[in-house]
């Protein structure tokens, strides 16, 4: 579909992501006022330039003069000169979709037209046509199919002409005054209906399959993908238009319902973007799961992954100065940390904060000289990681800053040691190796369910509780 053709409403069904009843969705938004206006303005300069391409048919019939007898008359070569659309709204309407009304509309065609009384009168020559107080109402209604993808259709369209003026030019256009409301109605008649068929036609031929491209998954990495299917049909309030998203991370591999439920998200009601939408602590969750369940939460870290300044090395000499019997058994060898989580991490929200608590398993290995591994201790760690989260483009991403750890001993196989002595060292290598792992993968974020030549500016987000709250204006080019 070429760019600058879609109908009215494009751009407000395809983008706004918001709050229905029923289940909780993950991922939620709202379109407001403001960006309702905004869609208005594109969608209708794009619906005058489908106006202005309209195809008018010929039209003839035959009238009746005193001493003269029945004289045929054809109107023919209809061309629409320019199509204005000066005034519009658009307008959310409570359970019944949205509303766009075009007032005070106008036009200005020119054609052909001829006359003819068998063998004693032909004529022909031009007119040109004034069409003023143009108004259309189109009724969208906004639903979605089995698949949870977007739908829309026209449920209702009327136009009204006021008034209508033709100018004839030619040497028999006296003749026009003696069925000028004969040929202005019919003019009237063929404009009005003309109008609501190409609306209807814009609906189903062009914002349909549109509406119909926009994916209901989309894959984020090797591992998962992300629903985006509605969960219900959109939802008009008398100033917002609204839309819920299951907003669901899935395994590519396996697919299984997530072992908990989302949680209620309560959007607020005072707005200064366009456009407004809300990630639900569920979104992370069920991403956390996943990856969990995947075992794609386990990294190893090696010495060459230690920054090349540090004078902490991850050897058995930087760790026999805290625990002399490591370096007693294995000297001079080299070190590897395995760090497995314990369980799913889960992400808190709160107007205040972000932040997770993960429970992991760091086990400590000597790289012997022939490259196998000799066991030497098991930590079990409690962490504190406070997390951030932005908008990136089409893209959500994060990043993450690990608090203090608390350790604890599970096994050891080198004796007994204080694991206080740890303390700094695994603090150390979990902030400068394992976190910077983790926001690499981060940075690369999910899409966000936008359509084709979208652009976001002015973003804000706001942590709420369970939910962060996204707003942006929006450009349509």
């Amino acid at each position: 579909m070429p760019r600058g053709s879609l109908p009215v409403v494009t751009l407000v069904l395809t983008l706004w992501l918001g709050r229905v009843g029923g289940t909780n969705p993950g991922f939620v938004g709202r379109i407001t006022s403001q960006g309702l206006d905004y869609a208005r303005q594109e969608a209708v300069a794009a619906l005058q330039k489908e106006l202005a391409e309209i195809q008018l048919p010929d039209f003839s019939g035959s009238f009746k003069v005193k001493y003269f007898g029945n004289i045929d008359y054809k109107f023919y070569s209809l061309r629409i000169q320019s199509f204005q659309l000066p005034s519009s709204t658009i307008a959310p309407i409570p359970k019944a979709g949205l509303q766009v009304s075009v007032t005070n509309a106008f036009a200005q065609l020119s054609g052909e037209w001829k006359v003819k009384k068998k063998r004693l009168l032909s004529d022909h020559g031009s007119f040109d046509l004034k069409i003023e107080g143009l108004s259309i109402s189109v009724g969208l209604q906004l639903g979605n199919d089995p698949a949870g993808r977007l739908t829309a259709a026209t449920s209702a369209c009327s136009t009204h002409i006021s008034n209508v003026r033709v100018q004839i030019h030619g040497k028999w256009s006296w003749l026009y005054n003696l069925f000028d409301s004969q040929i202005e109605s019919a003019l009237k008649s063929t404009m009005e209906d003309k109008v609501c068929e190409v609306v209807s036609s814009s609906v189903s031929s062009r914002l349909q399959p549109y509406l119909q491209t926009l994916p209901v998954t989309a894959k984020i990495d090797e591992v998962s993908g992300i629903d985006y299917s509605l969960v219900g049909p959109p939802v008009a309030t008398s100033d917002s238009l609204d839309l819920a998203l299951k907003g669901e991370v899935f395994s590519l591999a396996h697919r299984s319902a997530a072992p908990f439920p989302p949680p209620a998200l309560l959007f607020p009601s005072d707005h200064d973007r366009m456009l407004y939408f809300g990630v639900s602590s569920y979104l992370f969750n069920t991403a956390g799961y996943v990856y969990y369940q995947a075992g794609a939460l386990t990294y190893d870290v090696t010495d060459d992954m230690v920054p090349k300044e540090s004078k902490i090395r991850l050897n058995t000499s930087s760790f026999g100065s805290l625990v002399p019997q490591i370096e007693k058994l294995y000297p001079n060898m080299l070190m590897k940390l395995k760090v497995s989580l314990s369980s799913a991490p889960s992400l808190a929200i709160a107007p205040e904060s972000l932040s997770l608590a993960p429970t992991a398993v760091v086990q400590a290995f000597a790289i012997l000289p022939n490259s196998s591994l000799a066991p030497l201790f098991v930590l079990d760690v409690l962490g504190t990681i406070s997390a951030t989260v932005g908008m990136k483009s089409d893209r959500i991403v994060g990043s993450l800053k690990v608090g203090r750890l608390q350790l604890s001993l599970k096994h050891s196989d080198v004796g007994p040691f204080s694991v206080q002595l740890l303390q700094a060292v695994v603090n150390f290598f979990a902030a400068s190796v394992l976190v910077p792992q983790m926001n690499a993968r981060l940075e690369q974020g999910f899409p966000l369910p936008l359509p084709a030549h979208l652009q976001l500016s002015n973003p804000v987000l706001q942590p709420r509780q369970n939910f962060l709250l996204f707003g942006a204006d929006v450009r349509y080019g």
